[in-house]
């Protein structure tokens, strides 16, 4: 009997709001769009301007840290000319930076 008495005691609620429940998520899901996606995208749409800005004669480093002059551009690909007698085609995605433009 003292069983029923402590049950019918206890305080009943009701359903939680949906969107209380799901308010955590939705912050999370903001900070990570406004601190890691977002300025990624810019890094990313900076880089495809600078590899289509690519021209003969401009000076560049490959990711794998070659050092090279521009000889020809092609549509994916460029020729580079790492030393005097010796060239270099590689993939315009290869090219990590572009250190100065003639």
């Amino acid at each position: 009997m003292w069983y029923n008495i402590l049950l019918l005691a206890q305080p009943t609620e009701g359903a939680p709001n949906p969107f209380v429940t799901f308010l955590p998520l939705i912050l999370i899901f903001i900070v990570f769009y406004f601190f890691l996606i977002r300025p990624q995208k810019k890094k990313e749409e900076q880089r495809q301007k600078m590899i289509a800005a690519l021209k003969k004669g401009d000076k560049v480093v490959t990711i794998g840290g070659i050092h090279g002059t521009v000889t020809q551009v092609d549509e994916t690909s460029l020729l580079l000319q790492v030393d005097t007698n010796t060239k270099l085609r590689v993939e315009k995605s290869a090219i990590a930076t572009v250190l100065s433009k003639e």
